[in-house]
């Protein structure tokens, strides 16, 4: 199975991805991990996006995709994974479909978890708080939020048109939301 998990910040994607990987038995990949293990390893893509980081600057595409491109070569993928957090963009989702079918690994499902916009800046809010982060005010929360709508509303259009979209609830308890996963995930038996 070879999923990319979609959802707003606070929408419970890690926390799913952790639980899937136990399920399906495939790797959770999150490219806020890949870049920090290739910044602490100092491989050559992880000493570009170290000076870049250092600098304040945005990690490119590129590198990002390179150090996926690693990670998916990697012998632990062959039955699949799980992308948390990426592809954020329209640019994104492009080049990684692009690069998944040079490696016959297409993407099978993108599952967009759905959240009340109110909830989520609750759920942040609460997280800011139990983390010490005095900068995740509810206003500071819901402008990153609107940012994340308009940045992700074309990479969810781009897994509806290809028939790769589905949507559920991540409202509910962890095993809820979990369990409706896991049933979305499911093969669906013939008829017939």
């Amino acid at each position: 199975m070879r999923l990319v998990l979609l959802g707003a910040p606070g929408s419970g994607k890690g926390t799913q991805a952790a639980r899937l990987r136990e399920h399906l038995q495939v790797p959770h990949i999150s490219t806020g991990d890949l870049l920090r293990a290739a910044v602490r390893a100092g491989t050559p893509l992880g000493l570009q996006a170290k000076a870049v980081m250092e600098s304040g600057g945005l990690v490119s595409d590129e590198i990002v995709l390179g150090m996926l491109e690693e990670r998916l070569t990697a012998g632990d993928t062959g039955n699949g994974f799980i992308l948390d957090g990426y592809p954020r963009n329209l640019a994104q989702a492009n080049a990684l479909d692009t690069l998944l079918a040079r490696l016959h690994q297409p993407v099978d499902v993108a599952v967009q978890l759905d959240v009340d916009t109110e909830l989520l800046i609750g759920r942040l809010a609460g997280r800011a708080q139990v983390e010490g982060r005095a900068d995740d005010t509810p206003e500071a929360v819901r402008n990153r939020l609107k940012i994340y709508d308009e940045a992700t509303a074309p990479v969810v259009e781009f897994y509806r048109q290809s028939g790769r979209l589905v949507h559920l609830d991540g409202v509910g308890t962890m095993d809820e939301v979990f369990q409706r996963i896991v049933e979305a995930l499911a093969p669906t038996p013939d008829v017939g």
